[in-house]
């Protein structure tokens, strides 16, 4: 149970990584080098869906990650 809950912590931490490091910003950091060519290809409108689902990830998974992180703390201790 242990590992199992441990391999889950760990999936969700680097899905919640490249969620928050694929946002843009005001500055194009790895979501501008990443993005920018779906940006040509789609156009401006699916980009801010592109944000969108972004964020609705990070969103999901971050709520993922605390709760298995609390579980983890609950049963182990």
């Amino acid at each position: 149970m242990h590992t199992a809950l441990m391999v889950v912590l760990l999936i969700t931490s680097v899905i919640l990584i490249l969620s928050i490091l694929l946002q843009s910003s005001k500055s194009d950091g790895l979501s501008g080098s990443i993005a920018g060519g779906a940006e040509q290809l789609f156009g401006k409108k699916k980009s801010n869906g592109y944000d969108a689902i972004l964020a609705r990830i990070t969103t999901v998974v971050s709520a993922i990650y605390i709760i298995v992180a609390l579980v983890i703390v609950a049963i182990f201790n």
